[in-house]
């Protein structure tokens, strides 16, 4: 009997094949997963009662990809190989079965989830929001190994079906429908019943399947010459994105020509080879870390009792940012009250909460009335009332230390002595904020990013006098808001920030000796960064950067052997420069805007220094040295209590190249030695404020790594 799926077999013919693999929240698949489903499907196959079957699962999810783990252990070349062939084998006899097999889909489908479903005679999906189906193993650094390169293609075309891998997007029920990737759609409650007549049809005539491609898709995809152009294309594209920093999008290509120019037996033998490979890479390596690390940030670490209520929170600032973290606070369901003192920046930022939900309206992954419900909870106040209410305050105005001690006094004469203040500063100390409180250990630092809704981390500042419960609490808050969460120690600019501030500097030191500012953009998205300095600039805001240039983090700095800084943003700022949100500032924008080329006035504020060549090599090494020179101060000065904060809170807040698994993945791969080494040579070629940090010279000298394994 197995014990991943139960069978229940019914009186008019139809087997339902129930997943529920034991002690797992989840189904996954393994290696056992692969061969008890294998056998167990044979033995329906050989039992003359069975006319066919729908797979169902008892769990919230069908299947949620496969078990990670078992990547780990593959070590060299052969390790994996003949498990992906055995795979294709099961896979092949399931999709060739003369008893047609229904997927019963609700909840997430995805990976070999989803390749299970494709092998399958027929796919019907619940309408519930949380089903959908994607193949994302190129996050992973790898590809669909349960032939998803051959049977998506296949199935829906090979342009959807490379959009879907490429990108791992998620594809929610009515878009399957509509594509061609599910059948059918039902609700939640009708689900089994209709699989069970689905699966009746289907053992009397095989299902007639339409063609949802367009037109132009058709005549792309018809002959070997024009699919030529589509991969082509499609392979411009890939490289244009990531700079060939990530080998997994190219196999992906590749596996799909094979297979569609060469037949299906060879695009099979060329997924097994190419997964296999790409097990073996560091990047995928890397990448899976990453995973398992945001995974594990997602977990609240503190005891239970440790963790107060968090189902009222008060929003002190309804801006772009508090509007944000309203809205992920009411999505988890969250009563918030929404202060700000004009009427008309509430209105402003409750429609700015409801615009980011009309693209999910439009595509059915939530309705009108769940809109409603969400913003229903979001309730206007231009006063303190019903602060003593609320368990949480969290306050997001401007960067003002007189003012957010005036906020905080003004919020702890309205709220309850337990509730918390959670100031969301992007670079103050929250010591500083906390100077005048009455409750000392209530005072937190919540650091969200821009936008709330889309970036993933929430960086929580503790300060020597906060109360364990609260950060316990702040970490289940920043949970229930569906962030990755990491704690780090009070200091001017904490970690993101204060990493992020000489990495900027050097960019604009840079320009200041004559570097060309799309170049210095370039040279660092090609190090892997998701964008280049420059344009982040823009894109954070020129106020922010001078504001950040005039603060505690600037004035720290001053006090670093060899420091060196630029004015220029100060300036910009001062003349009108905000960035792409007045559409001023290093780059031109059209009315939309959209960059429209390096705006050549800029240079003016940095001296007009006449242009030289810069290599990329040393642009890289000149800013990519000063970003991790801080990172390991910040370890070195306990900001960071530990490597994995640090490579999560940079991957996860600013970019920082995610195939290398953070700053100290990096630092371990290429060899404190050789880091060492670099950094020396800088210093010595461009001045101390490349010196490096004292940690960096111990590792160096004791052979030590940051990481374990």
């Amino acid at each position: 009997m197995s014990q991943i799926a139960t069978i229940e077999k019914r009186s008019n013919g139809v087997a339902i094949v129930w997943l529920d693999q034991p002690n797992e929240k989840i189904n996954k698949v393994s290696l056992d997963f692969v061969n008890e489903i294998d056998q167990l499907f044979q033995g329906l196959e050989n039992d003359s009662s069975i006319k066919a079957a729908v797979i169902a699962s008892k769990k919230k999810d069908w299947i949620a990809g496969a078990d990670i783990d078992m990547f780990g252990k593959v070590k060299q070349k052969g390790d994996f190989i003949q498990f992906t062939r055995n795979g294709h084998e099961s896979l092949y006899r399931l999709e060739r079965s003369k008893k047609p097999v229904v997927a019963a889909i609700n909840g997430a489908c995805l990976g070999a989830g989803t390749e299970i479903a494709l092998a399958c005679h027929g796919r019907i999906v619940s309408d519930d929001k949380s089903t959908h189906l994607a193949l994302p193993e190129v996050m992973l650094g790898l590809l669909p190994g349960g032939g998803g390169t051959q049977r998506l293609p296949r199935l829906i075309g090979i342009q959807k079906a490379l959009d879907m891998m490429l990108t791992g997007k998620k594809i929610y029920a009515g878009k399957a429908k509509k594509m061609g990737l599910a059948d059918k759609i039902t609700t939640k409650e009708s689900l089994l019943n209709a699989a069970i007549e689905f699966a009746l049809q289907l053992a009397k005539s095989p299902i007639k399947r339409e063609d949802k491609r367009e037109l132009v898709e058709k005549i792309l995809e018809s002959n070997s010459f024009t699919r030529g152009i589509v991969y082509k294309k499609a392979k411009e594209m890939v490289l244009k994105q990531t700079l060939g920093n990530y080998p997994a999008p190219l196999r992906i290509l590749e596996c799909v020509e094979i297979g569609m120019e060469q037949g299906m037996k060879a695009g099979l033998d060329a997924e097994a080879e190419k997964f296999e490979e790409l097990i073996l890479t560091d990047v995928s390596r890397q990448l899976i870390r990453i995973f398992f690390n945001m995974t594990e940030k997602k977990k609240n670490p503190y005891p239970a009792d440790k963790i107060k209520s968090t189902d009222t929170i008060a929003m002190v600032g309804a801006g772009f940012m508090g509007a944000g973290i309203a809205q992920v606070s009411a999505v988890d369901g969250i009563k918030v009250l929404l202060k700000d003192i004009k009427e008309e920046t509430i209105a402003t930022a409750k429609q700015t909460i409801y615009k980011d939900f009309e693209k999910k309206l439009k595509r059915k992954n939530i309705t009108a009335p769940e809109v409603d419900e969400i913003l229903n909870r979001v309730e206007s106040k231009l006063d303190y009332s019903g602060f003593d209410k609320v368990d949480v305050i969290v306050e997001a105005v401007f960067e003002e230390i007189k003012l957010k001690q005036r906020i905080l006094a003004d919020c702890e004469a309205a709220s309850r002595p337990d509730t918390i203040f959670a100031s969301n500063t992007s670079a103050l100390q929250i010591s500083h904020v906390a100077e005048k409180a009455a409750r000392p250990e209530n005072v937190i630092g919540m650091h969200y990013f821009s936008p709330v809704p889309k970036m993933p981390l929430l960086e929580i500042i503790k300060t020597p006098k906060t109360a364990d419960w609260v950060v316990a609490t702040c970490f289940e808050l920043g949970i229930r808001q569906g962030k990755t969460v990491i704690v780090v120690n009070d200091g001017p600019g904490f970690y993101t920030t204060r990493i992020l501030a000489p990495y900027m500097n050097e960019c604009f030191l840079l320009l200041e000796e004559g570097c060309e500012a799309a170049l210095i953009d370039k040279a660092m998205k090609q190090w892997g960064f998701p964008v280049g300095p420059v344009t982040l600039q823009d894109e954070v805001g020129i106020d922010v950067g001078a504001h950040v240039m005039k603060g505690e983090l600037a004035e720290m700095a001053k006090q670093r052997e060899g420091h060196r800084s630029n004015d220029a943003v100060i300036k910009m700022f001062a003349d009108g420069y905000h960035g792409k949100k007045n559409k001023r500032g290093f780059y031109k924008y059209d009315e939309k805007g959209k960059k429209q080329g390096i705006n050549e006035e800029v240079y003016k504020y940095f001296g007009n220094p006449t242009r030289k060549q810069f290599t990329v090599e040393t642009i890289q090494n000149r800013m990519g040295m000063m970003f991790l020179n801080e990172c390991l101060y910040c370890l070195q000065e306990n900001i960071i209590e530990n490597p994995t904060d640090g490579d999560v809170g940079a991957i996860f807040g600013l970019g920082f190249p995610p195939f290398t698994g953070g700053p100290f993945r990096y630092l371990d791969t290429k060899g404190a030695d050789k880091v060492l080494a670099l950094m020396e040579d800088l210093s010595a070629k461009y001045g101390a404020r490349f010196k490096p940090a004292q940690i960096l010279r111990d590792y160096t000298k004791e052979g030590k790594k940051f990481h374990a394994e």
